[in-house]
């Protein structure tokens, strides 16, 4: 943390060799980040002396003792007056002082140090004082590959103040990479339990933002086992929810429990959109069933929604590549008839259907209409942009 001139010599003359005042004096005198992490690095790193300041005196935190670590309560030479001190300096130059704890938290973190880096955070946590959410970041990972897995909750809930509770998609990330290598799901359990908690009024959003993390690294059974928890608790889901889980399902061909959940998203009367939809029948398209698309088409129009880029795309691919290309070619029209765009890989893929089942006129007359329209056709830079 970014203390005085005075302060810093009076409490590191005890722990810091001839070159660790050098540095830290360096670290006191400049104010851009490279300079701060020039300096950290720079001081040598020793157990059971160095950073004594980053250790709580009067409270041993609960949940911590089984971190190993070589210094003892006798060692913590931090006082409440010393602590002052610092969150006074903190205060009076937050982003200054806070990029230094960053600094020395991340270096406690290569460490290993895991200890002293939590228990500074615990001192700072009590006063209300959250640090940027980065430092977060960086306990995330090391706590994730040290597997101390008790401690995650309370990190991400720190983190989660820190933001508030507006993550970037790499906080979630490392979240569900934390757990990569868990085997027990109490832990993450308790963690959408307490995180429901805190954040009461957006709770459904973090929780859908847990959920697709868990999904894109790879652990679907934890992702769809957050979303049965999230019933039992008061964020409940909402239609975002269920169409990431439609999707999670759709993706892993577990296609009954698919229409098991939209189901009972309908059962919990929550109205399903166009991409609840687009999802299923994406899904069912990948399968051959073309029947129940056809259906959920029906269905779907019904409710006074109206098929997109995506629906006719599912349709048309799935026909053409059973061979009825007779209904691929009708539903085309439709969708040029509803206004809707076409893509030129709707059209491509059309023609090589054509040609695959000795339709060669056919397919040479929708290749010359391909051609001739190719400027009005959504092409990669529009599905890059808008429909990606």
């Amino acid at each position: 943390m970014f203390v005085s001139n005075c302060c810093i010599r009076r409490i590191c003359s005890k722990y810091f060799s001839t070159r660790g005042i050098s540095s830290f004096s360096k670290l006191s005198n400049h104010t851009s980040k490279i300079k701060y992490q020039k300096c950290v690095k720079s001081i040598p790193l020793r157990f059971g002396g160095i950073y004594p300041f980053f250790s709580v005196v009067s409270n041993y935190i609960g949940g911590y003792q089984y971190l190993s670590t070589q210094t003892s309560p006798k060692e913590h030479a931090l006082t409440e007056d010393d602590l002052n001190r610092i969150l006074s300096e903190i205060e009076k130059n937050p982003i200054l002082g806070k990029e230094t704890c960053h600094c020395y938290i991340e270096k406690l973190s290569k460490s290993s140090n895991l200890l002293d880096a939590v228990r500074l955070l615990q001192n700072l946590r009590d006063r209300q004082v959250f640090l940027f959410p980065k430092t977060y970041n960086i306990l995330l990972i090391a706590v994730g590959e040290g597997n101390h897995f008790e401690l995650l909750s309370q990190i991400f809930k720190d983190l989660l103040m820190s933001s508030n509770f507006l993550l970037g998609q790499d906080s979630y990330s490392n979240l569900a990479k934390a757990f990569l290598k868990s085997t027990d799901t109490v832990h993450i359990l308790k963690l959408v339990k307490d995180v429901s908690e805190l954040t009461f009024q957006t709770s459904t959003t973090v929780m859908n933002r847990i959920i697709s993390s868990f999904d894109k690294s790879g652990q679907i059974d934890t992702a769809l086992l957050i979303f049965d928890h999230m019933k039992d608790l008061n964020c409940k889901p909402d239609t975002i929810t269920y169409n990431t889980v439609l999707a999670i399902l759709g993706r892993a061909g577990r296609v009954d429990e698919m229409l098991h959940q939209f189901a009972s998203m309908k059962e919990s009367n929550m109205v399903p959109d166009i991409i609840s939809y687009n999802t299923l029948i994406t899904s069912l398209r990948k399968l051959g069933r073309m029947d129940l698309c056809l259906v959920f088409l029906q269905e779907m129009c019904g409710r006074g929604l109206k098929p997109d880029l995506r629906t006719y795309t599912a349709l048309i691919e799935g026909f053409g590549r059973l061979g009825h290309t007779e209904e691929a070619l009708r539903l085309l029209r439709d969708m040029k008839t509803s206004g809707v765009r076409p893509s030129i890989y709707i059209y491509r893929g059309l023609v090589n259907n054509l040609k695959k089942t000795g339709k060669f006129e056919q397919a040479i007359s929708l290749e010359a209409e391909m051609n001739s329209s190719f400027s009005d056709l959504i092409g990669p830079k529009d599905f890059k942009g808008n429909y990606r």
